[in-house]
């Protein structure tokens, strides 16, 4: 059984927390004026997928880690994103503690 690809629904809500259309956010990170809509209700229908490049640079512009587009639940991207936002400090210790509730080694 094939799962669903994640990137099309997390790109949709990233973009509209953000309060951006799909030609602003297209334009923002380098499409043609006349093509960025376009391409981005493609990538948002799932049509097309964007290469990485063009991922990374949708990423940094909607504030976002770039494994928030490959999160297939809700739970695991608001985590995606909390993490993200955290110093690299606390990430260590976030690390450390979850290696010890889960008997992992770090």
């Amino acid at each position: 059984m094939s799962q669903e690809n994640p990137i099309p629904k997390r790109l949709k809500e990233a973009r509209e927390k953000a309060g951006l259309t799909q030609k602003e956010l297209g334009i923002r990170v380098g499409m043609d004026l006349g093509s960025a809509s376009g391409r981005m209700n493609h990538y948002e229908k799932g049509r097309h997928t964007p290469d990485i490049q063009t991922l990374k640079r949708l990423a940094e512009k909607l504030g976002v880690p770039i494994n928030y587009f490959f999160c297939e639940n809700d739970l695991a991207a608001t985590l995606a994103c909390l993490i993200d936002k955290l110093p690299e400090e606390e990430k260590l210790k976030l690390i450390e503690q979850l290696s010890k509730a889960t008997n992992q080694p770090t």
